[in-house]
């Protein structure tokens, strides 16, 4: 989970098909790609380590100060498709993943 965050992260901040996504994130990244792999501990079934350290994560709730529309929905999943596609190897898995990651991208729509 470690290497998917921040392979999903390098990916955002050198691909130019991600731009508009990057240019939201508060610079430098260090403490929201480690706050994203501990989101993925727990969202994928390991430890809970977000839960742990700031409580459940209301994804939709802790994204409404940012607008996010369709166009950035798109890039974030452009960056996790080119991650899982570089740190997954297993093909079942990786499909299982990108299904799963869809429709929570989606939901963060608010624009």
């Amino acid at each position: 989970m470690r290497r998917l965050a921040e392979t999903f992260y390098d990916i955002m901040a050198t691909d130019p098909k991600a731009a508009e996504l990057l240019a939201i994130h508060p610079q430098p990244m260090d403490s929201i790609r480690q706050r994203f792999f501990e989101f993925l501990s727990g969202w994928l079934g390991g430890p809970g380590l977000f839960e742990q350290k700031y409580g459940h994560p209301m994804l939709r709730a802790r994204h409404m100060p940012f607008p996010v529309t369709q166009t950035l929905r798109d890039q974030w999943m452009y960056c996790m498709e080119e991650a899982l596609n570089r740190e997954v190897k297993h093909p079942p898995l990786k499909k299982s993943l990108l299904n799963a990651f869809s429709p929570l991208a989606t939901h963060m729509i608010n624009q």
